[in-house]
């Protein structure tokens, strides 16, 4: 499509995938097989979900081989209690074992595991650590805020609309949302800024979320509830915006997180989720904004129907538009650019030799 601001374009194609399966080499003309590319792998573990990707090298790129994510709810209780609940981390395990099988399996030569603001914030993390590394295999680094931030953009920075001035990229995570303002000039961009606010979509549900129907206020309990969520999320990023430039002529801003992927699925009307569809979209801000309303005004029942929500993100992404209206408030762009992409693809850029 063209560049009319009230509709949705693409801005690039997403990593394309490897056609590799099993031992699916060709034989070399001796009959024997070559020498098999080198498998890197990056696992990100967040408050909500637990992800991997499995690549190989592939210009100054690279191939996705195997993937996974699981809905694992880390953080799950977490804002009252401190710690990681037993029944979260069974299930964060439970998805670990999957990830360690398709390492084994892909044969990967080098790999790097990441944890992030559940494991920082919970008083129990490093149990969780040792235990997953105890029957796992898997080691995983909790690593903090400036350094997701960092990986976040090293991994959807290619999605950045060209443009003068800096750009603004965020990250909406299960426990925190990333900020990093950043130079695109440099063909690496970058960091002029960076703040990590205490929300993402399990924290802010947890502390200000309506309830189910019946117990939610209605109509009139929904809008508190999202307007409290709202100045929220504004006073926990109130210091970084007013850090920000003024003399921005166009404010390019880039999402990676599962809320604006899910949102930009709605956008499009899809059936269901599609990565080739939503990476490297971008859509018009005021269609991002009538979204985000019109789902908070609707009961979780009513969320739950809608495709690409479900019944697995209908409680958590009420509060993924709050954030995300806060965002649009202190960056105004006229539309914002979507990426399926982020910390594990910065991770691998990193393991391949290919970001600093």
């Amino acid at each position: 499509m063209g560049d009319a601001p009230d509709m949705p374009y693409r801005q690039a194609r997403p990593a394309r995938s490897a056609p590799v399966h099993g031992n699916a080499y060709p034989r070399t003309k001796g009959g024997a097989r070559p020498r098999e590319p080198r498998h890197f792998a990056a696992l990100d573990l967040g408050t909500n979900n637990c992800r991997l990707l499995i690549a190989r090298p592939q210009g100054d790129g690279f191939a996705v081989v195997d993937a996974f994510s699981r809905i694992v709810r880390l953080g799950e209780g977490l804002a009252s209690s401190g710690r990681l609940s037993d029944a979260a981390i069974d299930r964060t395990i439970a998805a670990l074992k999957i990830c360690a099988e398709k390492l084994k399996r892909r044969n990967v030569t080098l790999s790097r595991a990441v944890a992030t603001e559940a494991c920082r914030r919970a008083s129990n993390g490093a149990d969780f650590i040792a235990r997953a590394y105890a029957e796992t295999g898997i080691l995983l680094d909790i690593i903090s805020a400036e350094e997701e931030a960092r990986l976040a953009v090293l991994g959807c920075h290619t999605l950045i609309e060209p443009g003068d001035g800096p750009a603004l990229v965020f990250d909406i995570g299960g426990g925190s949302t990333e900020l990093v303002l950043v130079d695109t000039r440099p063909d690496m961009p970058v960091v002029l800024d960076w703040h990590s606010a205490p929300w993402g979509v399990v924290s802010l549900t947890e502390s200000a979320g309506h309830g189910p129907p019946g117990r939610d206020g209605g109509v009139a309990g929904r809008a508190a509830s999202y307007a409290r969520m709202r100045d929220l999320v504004s006073e926990s990023m109130a210091a970084f915006a007013a850090r920000l430039p003024r003399d921005v002529e166009v404010p390019r801003l880039l999402g990676t997180s599962g809320t604006v992927t899910t949102l930009a699925s709605v956008h499009l009307g899809l059936t269901h989720y599609d990565r080739a569809q939503v990476d490297g979209l971008i859509v018009p801000a005021p269609a991002l904004r009538k979204i985000s309303t019109d789902l908070a005004a609707m009961d979780l029942r009513e969320r739950a129907t809608l495709p690409c929500i479900g019944t697995e993100r209908a409680d958590l992404v009420v509060a993924g538009c709050a954030i995300l209206e806060t965002i649009m408030d202190l960056w105004p762009a006229e539309r914002v650019g979507i990426a399926d992409r982020g910390i594990r693809e910065g991770i691998l850029r990193r393991l391949m030799g290919n970001g600093s």
